[in-house]
C-alpha cells in the first residue's frame, strides 16, 4: 500500500498526460534522437561534430525525463482530492506563512501545470508539517537555515484543473 509520503497524488488529467509524453518519449522519441546522433555520426570526425554531441546531450536528457515520468507514474495515487478539509496531497491551501498569506498546491507540479500555483511536496518541510492538519490549526517547520516557521491555516480546498 501506498503512503502519503511514499506516493505522488495526481488528477486523472495529469496521469493521463504524462502517460502520452512518457509514451511517445519511449517510443517514437527514443527512434528520432537515434536517428539523429546516427545523421550526425556519418558527417566525419565526432571529436568536432558539434552536432553528434548535441544530440547525444538531447538523448540524455530525454532518457533522464523517461526515468522520472517512470518514477512519477508508478508511485502515482491517481483521484479526487480529499474534501473532508483536511491537508494532504491534492489540497490547495490558503495559509499564513512567517506572518504572509500564501496560496499553494501540496502536491506535484505535474499536477499544477497551467496554473498558478505555487506547489510544495507533501515531503517538503511545508507540506509534511501541513499534511493531516485542518483549517484553524496552527504548526511551524524548520527552514534550512534552521530557524521555525509559523504556519496558520486558512482554508483547505480540494484542487480542481
Amino acid at each position: 500500500m501506498m503512503t502519503e509520503q511514499t506516493s505522488t497524488w495526481l488528477t486523472q488529467e495529469a496521469y493521463d498526460r504524462l502517460q502520452q509524453e512518457y509514451d511517445h518519449l519511449i517510443t517514437v522519441g527514443r527512434v528520432d534522437i537515434a536517428n539523429e546522433i546516427d545523421e550526425r555520426r556519418q558527417e566525419g570526425d565526432l571529436k568536432e561534430n558539434g552536432g553528434y554531441h548535441a544530440a547525444r546531450e538531447e538523448q540524455g536528457k530525454q532518457e533522464a525525463r523517461i526515468k522520472q515520468l517512470r518514477g512519477i507514474l508508478e508511485s502515482a495515487h491517481v483521484g479526487e482530492p480529499s474534501q473532508d478539509g483536511t491537508v494532504q496531497s491534492g489540497s490547495v491551501v490558503t495559509a499564513k506563512v512567517a506572518g504572509s498569506q500564501m496560496r499553494f498546491l501540496v502536491g506535484s507540479r505535474e499536477v499544477a501545470v497551467g496554473t498558478d500555483l505555487d506547489v510544495f511536496s507533501a515531503q517538503s518541510p511545508l507540506g509534511e508539517a501541513l499534511i493531516g492538519k485542518k483549517v484553524g490549526d496552527s504548526t511551524s517547520y524548520q527552514a534550512p537555515n534552521g530557524n521555525d516557521i509559523e504556519v496558520d491555516i486558512i482554508e483547505v480546498e480540494p484542487f480542481v484543473p
